[in-house]
Parts: C-alpha cells; structure tokens; sequence
C-alpha cells in the first residue's frame, strides 16, 4: 500500500504519530527464509526457495550483523491493538527480530499492560527494547512530550530499560530559519544531557524536510545545522534510510535551482558514532511521484540495503554498533511486511 494516496503524506504521517504518542503517555536464518516469500536482492523479484538459498551461498558474511535486526513497532500498530503485545512479540521472535522501537507503549493494546510487564514481555520472547519515540512539544502544557513532561518520559525509558530515547518530530518548533533551527539545537542538548546522565542516549528521527533549505539562507541545509549545532556527546541521529533517499530526490537543488547534490549514506561515513540507529524502509522509484519513491516492503525497493548497511558495518570498530529498525509506515499486512522484510534482510551477503 502506498502511502502516497494522501493529499500530504508526510505532514499526515508525522500528525498522526504524533496523536499516537500522545495517547501513549500512560529460529535460524535457514528456517526463516523457508517460511518466508523469497526475494532476491539484486532485483527484488521473488523467486522460488531454491533461487534464495542458492544465492546465499557462496558468498561473503551476512551483511545484517548478529543481533542487531529490530523493527519500530509502529509498523504493527494494528496488530497491537487487536492483538496485544504478546501475540505481536512472538510472531517478531519467529520471524528472527532481536530488538523492537516503541512507538508509544500501549499503541490500542488489547487490555492494560504497565511498563514493567511491557520490559518482561519482550524479554521472554527474546526481544531487546532498544528505544522509542516519543513526541517533541506541544500547546498542551500536559502532553507526553520531551518540552512538556521530559523527567516523566525518562523516567518511562529507564522503566523499561531502554539505552536510546528519541523522537520522530523534526525540529521545526521555531520555524525554518537558521536561528530558529539552532534554537531546536539548544531543546536538543537539553534533552540529551538529561538522557545521558541517566545513561541513555537522546536520538532525532528524520523525514525528508530536514534536508530542505533555511528560508532566510538558501545555500543552508536545515540537516546540517541540526548536525553543527547538536552536541555529538549529546544529540544522536537514527537515519530513516527511506526518508533520506526521498529528501535526496527532493531537494538535491536550493530553491533558485542550483545544483546541491548529497548522499545520504556520506553523512552517515563521515560521522559514523552520531547515527547508533537507522530506520530501514524501502521504496520503488517513481520520478513521477513528486516524493520520488513509493514506500514498499523492504527488498521489493530499489534502495541498496546490501551496500548502504555493508557501507556502515564495515568501518573499523562499527560491525556491532549500530541497530537497524525495519518498517513502513502503512504495509498492506504488516505481518507479512514484518516477515518478507527479516527474510530479505538475512539473506544478504557481502560482496567478495
């Protein structure tokens, strides 16, 4: 299902998680690809089982490193809400996920659930809670958000044990000038220092208008500021690969149409310690969709997951240092989304 369908599918994708979070206050890889939809990597065809396991043979190391393959809950909201978490977690553990990001921490469920049974829950089915979004700011002085209630929403993650706490919400608070963004900078820093001292790390999560321009300094990237004016020991960033790759289609010239080209992955390889989590989402090309691509199961897409994430774990001492969150914001099944994208995701090898 194509989240492009909306009249302003970003605006109403950040709207409607923000509404969420606020209500939120309160076995092998072998097996795996057997029970899944095979698709190949190369192209993103499906093929027959004997096609996938051929092509992961004879190859280099997986490419998805050893317990590092999560996915944001937010994916199977759905299923959470008809469900509960139980029955959602033990399909994520056969499916091969090791870690899961919070999207709020009841999300509809299907009867009351405190947080400590929500840590336990997860834990029995071999799942490591590894962060969660949660909401900037907001006009209620009473709202689950980081400028409203920041001591509450840390007091939450440590509950559950969670080692990042972040958010989906640019940092558009002040409006989208360079002072205005150097102003979210300072919010920011605060939160991430009240993070930090209670040994978590506070992370921003992008769509694509980050990488638009200043409005009163054209030739400024807004993501660049954010990068320059956050504190590395305080501020990271969890790359949502998918909205990356849009905001390249879309703003690869300023304004006045000289060329600014970037490549999402370079920001990543020139500060690989700031980006401890990525968002891994896959769309199909289409030029013609004013956002570039259609969101689509990860390895029906044309975004290279075998060099982006080989790319990130390669680099000295990164093999095991960052985590990597499957979604979509609105699959068609998401258990089959959750499903196809694990198989895909495990099946890729290193180049030799």
């Amino acid at each position: 299902m194509s989240r492009f369908s909306q009249p302003d599918p970003e605006l109403t994708h950040r709207l409607s998680r923000r509404g969420m979070l606020g209500v939120a206050a309160g076995g092998a890889a072998a097996a795996l690809l057997g029970a899944a939809t095979p698709v190949t990597a190369a192209t993103g065809n499906t093929t027959g089982a004997t096609g996938t396991a051929s092509a992961a043979k004879g190859r280099g190391r997986p490419v998805l490193p050893p317990g590092r393959l999560g996915i944001q809950l937010y994916t199977l909201r759905d299923k959470v809400s008809t469900l509960g978490f139980g029955p959602v977690f033990a399909e994520l553990e056969r499916y091969g996920y090791d870690e899961v990001e919070f999207a709020g921490y009841t999300q509809g469920s299907a009867g009351p659930i405190t947080l400590a049974q929500l840590k336990r829950l997860a834990r029995n089915h071999g799942l490591n809670p590894i962060g969660s979004h949660v909401g900037y700011y907001s006009n209620d002085p009473g709202a689950y958000t980081f400028a409203q209630n920041l001591t509450k929403v840390l007091d939450d993650a440590q509950a559950l044990g969670l080692k990042h706490i972040g958010t989906a919400a640019g940092p558009f608070r002040y409006g989208s000038t360079v002072d205005a963004w150097k102003r979210a900078a300072e919010d920011f820093n605060t939160y991430g220092a009240a993070a930090k001292a209670r040994g978590m790390k506070f992370y921003q999560h992008n769509h694509s208008e980050e990488f638009s321009f200043a409005t009163d300094n054209p030739k400024v990237r807004l993501y660049d500021i954010l990068l320059k004016e956050t504190d590395p020991d305080l501020v990271y960033l969890e790359m949502d690969i998918y909205w990356a790759y849009v905001g390249q289609f879309r703003f690869s010239k300023r304004p006045d149409g000289t060329p600014a080209p970037f490549e999402p992955l370079n920001y990543v390889l020139r500060r690989p310690d700031r980006y401890p989590l990525f968002h891994v989402k896959d769309g199909e090309s289409d030029p013609s969709n004013p956002y570039g691509y259609n969101m689509t199961d990860v390895g029906d897409g044309d975004i290279d997951y075998q060099r982006f994430i080989s790319a990130v774990t390669r680099l000295r001492g990164h093999r095991m240092a960052h985590h990597w969150q499957a979604e979509h914001d609105n699959p068609a099944e998401s258990f089959t989304f959750a499903r196809r994208s694990s198989a895909h995701l495990h099946s890729l090898r290193e180049k030799c």
